[in-house]
């Protein structure tokens, strides 16, 4: 499956920045799809010097087609996380603009969040860091996410 430059699908990860460790290896598990074009993703920290952050997270907010939503006690625990990009995802989310995804990083109380009624990643909800080999954890969320991409590469 691979698509074309201007077709790749957007990816957008909210995280919290104690998280950032973890991030950076599920984009590594993500590369594969990059390389194949069928994806991009977008992070805060791919914002160029002199560019206005806020403004540049939203732009990528509302441009992605997956929001992929890193959760754990960090994550739930940042007002900005909390009060900007979940709730705008689940704005998008709702208007079928796009799909968000809870990308279950550690043990967390998760399941009453607005995100709580989507199906999440790893399979059935297993936190990450709770997989006996945390790439089996990643690789189980790079198929999921190649599903995802498939089912919207379809309905475009």
């Amino acid at each position: 499956m691979s698509l074309q430059p201007d077709q790749a699908i957007e990816v957008f990860y909210s995280y919290a920045h104690e998280d950032e460790k973890l991030r950076n290896e599920l984009e590594k598990h993500l590369t594969l799809l990059e390389r194949q074009g069928v994806i991009t993703g977008w992070h805060d920290r791919k914002i160029g010097a002199g560019k206005e952050w806020q403004n540049e997270i939203d732009t990528h907010l509302d441009s992605s087609q997956i929001i992929l939503l890193l959760v754990s006690a960090n994550f739930i625990a940042s007002d900005y996380c909390w009060d900007v990009e979940v709730k705008r995802a689940m704005e998008r989310h709702e208007a079928k603009e796009a799909r968000v995804i809870p990308i279950i990083l550690d043990f967390v109380d998760w399941e009453s969040a607005p995100f709580g009624r989507l199906q999440a990643l790893p399979k059935s909800g297993k936190p990450a860091k709770k997989w006996g080999n945390r790439s089996d954890a990643f690789l189980n969320v790079a198929e999921g996410i190649r599903l995802v991409v498939k089912e919207l590469a379809v309905k475009s």
